[in-house]
């Protein structure tokens, strides 16, 4: 759903330009350095990237699923760090106070992700629960107005610069599975809080990467999200679903940028004499490039407007992320095919995207767990009709 189109068109535009004239060429610096410019940070700070998501009553622009979903397909055409500087705010990170925050959670920390002041990250992931999310050895134990946590956690974007960390504990050791987790709003600088140095990765260089340790870290009862033990697994999967459409879309706008790096180096490449477009093979791999692009915008763009009608996207936005995350993958494998051994050089765009974009099929579910979810909730309705 597009509110008021003249709008949003402006703010897109304005969008469009920051990517294309102020991100796209530091791409190879930050790849080298490991480092967006503190200046980019405080630009993308100026115009509003960090409070897309959130509601206008905090700060933030409050976009639709759609209209996020079309600022997605523009912020991910350059390096994949630019837009994890400010994605976590705008996505994971605030989304489990706009849905299930308290009017006080809400008032105290989302004016702030809104603007950029605070950097917010989402400390699900432990070394022993990845796909399975629910098998968390984090505790949360009470100790009369407060809880003490204690646990690890692993391979969390932004953990080295956050402010503010989401972190997910059971606080119910008797309860199993999903029962008895709750999602927890604990700010650096609390005693017994620490996080690692950024992990050396194979790609996204300038998005920092971490670990989280908390050693008996105390927090007021009031931390709980929502206010309410328990709850907090619902509340990662109320994240996740919506952040999986905008991850979905985030696969797509490297795939654009790389059709169109084909399609530039098909024309300017020659090999026996001619431009290796004129080959009916190089032509092959763009042309499925671009399909392929095509038809994942047009899934992607399909579960945002069911979502923003009230629809249940559950196993449309596993779709999504499955299909979109596979897609660039195999856009970005062309593409190196198609510089041939350049492609192989670091340095050069066909290489870092390849880096870059392989990650996107492990996070946010694995691609072999959207399978799943899919496969199981295509059954429980084939199930539900035969009922019927």
């Amino acid at each position: 759903m597009i509110r008021d189109r003249e709008k949003f068109q402006a703010m897109l535009a304005e969008v469009r330009r920051f990517i294309h004239g102020e991100c796209l060429p530091l791409e190879e610096q930050v790849d080298r350095d490991d480092l967006i410019p503190e200046p980019v940070v405080q630009r993308m700070r100026e115009i509003g990237l960090f409070g897309h998501s959130i509601p206008e009553a905090f700060g933030g622009a409050g976009l639709t699923t759609e209209e996020l979903t079309l600022v997605n397909l523009e912020v991910s055409q350059v390096a994949t760090a630019f837009r994890a500087r400010f994605g976590g705010n705008t996505g994971i990170a605030s989304e489990s106070l706009v849905v299930d925050g308290t009017p006080e959670q809400q008032r105290r920390y989302l004016p702030r992700l809104a603007s950029g002041e605070l950097t917010g990250c989402f400390a699900l992931t432990e070394p022993e629960a990845g796909s399975d999310a629910t098998a968390q050895k984090t505790v949360a134990v009470r100790d009369g107005d407060s809880f003490v946590i204690t646990g690890q956690k692993c391979f969390i974007t932004n953990a080295p610069i956050a402010n503010l960390f989401t972190v997910f504990a059971r606080t119910d050791p008797n309860a199993k599975g999903a029962a008895g987790i709750s999602a927890f709003l604990v700010e650096r600088g609390a005693p017994g809080l620490s996080t690692s140095q950024p992990y050396r990765k194979m790609g996204q260089h300038g998005s920092p990467v971490g670990e989280i340790r908390l050693e008996g870290v105390r927090v007021p009862a009031s931390a709980i999200v929502g206010g309410v033990e328990g709850q907090g697994f619902r509340t990662a999967m109320k994240t996740l679903n919506k952040q999986r459409i905008n991850l979905a879309a985030l696969c797509i706008g490297p795939a654009i940028r790389l059709v169109e790096e084909m399609a530039r180096q098909a024309q300017s490449r020659r090999q026996f004499g001619q431009p290796i477009g004129d080959f009916q093979l190089v032509q092959q791999m763009i042309a499925e490039s671009n399909t392929e692009v095509h038809a994942a915008r047009a899934l992607v763009l399909e579960a945002a407007r069911k979502r923003d009608e009230g629809i249940d996207v559950t196993m449309e936005a596993s779709m999504c992320k499955l299909f979109a995350s596979e897609m660039c993958g195999r856009v970005a494998d062309r593409a190196v095919q198609v510089f041939g051994g350049s492609g192989f050089i670091a340095g050069n765009v066909a290489e870092r995207f390849y880096r870059d974009v392989r990650l996107f099929r492990l996070y946010e579910g694995t691609s072999q767990i959207h399978l799943v979810n899919i496969a199981k909730r295509t059954l429980a309705l084939a199930a539900q009709g035969a009922a019927r």
